[in-house]
């Protein structure tokens, strides 16, 4: 049952956004050879930089779906979240990896691809998680969580990562 969760939480919510929409996009601009391309796309350069930004993107949502489900006890998905706050590994360096990883991925398709579609996609897909986590999910967080979230939050940044890991038994940064 709990793979089910997790598996259903993946289809529905990052396979979505970095598979099944640029899928879309690019069957509706008639593939990539057809139409116009953003300057330098199809370069070795841009294609080796695209696949790059996607298995580091996949890497990273690997193993932040993999803290939600051993370290939390819940699935990435806001109806089924995390029982415990996540703090480790990536976390301690950022509080938004999982996005991260998605929006690499994106970038690394609109490189691969070279389709404006694309390259909007990933624009809108970050700028409404711009505002959609401040707003809304830490918010959240902080009702849930409490005094840890605060302390958590003070000392790891929302999309920029700290380069040395923050412990929990650290003097404020």
């Amino acid at each position: 049952m709990q793979l089910l969760r997790h598996l259903l939480s993946i289809l529905l919510l990052p396979f979505t956004v970095t598979v099944i929409v640029p899928a879309w996009l690019v069957r509706s601009a008639g593939g990539v050879r057809l139409g116009w391309r953003l300057p330098g796309a199809g370069t070795g350069l841009a294609v080796a930089a695209g696949v790059l930004l996607i298995l580091g993107g996949v890497a990273m949502l690997a193993r932040t779906i993999a803290l939600f489900a051993t370290r939390g006890r819940g699935t990435l998905a806001p109806w089924d979240p995390p029982r415990r706050l996540v703090v480790t590994g990536v976390y301690r360096h950022v509080r938004n990896p999982m996005i991260s990883g998605v929006i690499a991925i994106l970038a690394g398709e609109t490189l691969l691809w070279g389709l404006p579609s694309v390259a909007w996609w990933a624009a809108i897909f970050a700028a409404s998680n711009l505002i959609y986590i401040p707003l809304l999910e830490e918010p959240m967080l902080r009702d849930r969580f409490g005094a840890p979230y605060d302390d958590y939050r003070r000392n790891v940044p929302r999309w920029v990562p700290r380069l040395h890991p923050w412990t929990q038994d650290q003097e404020p940064s």
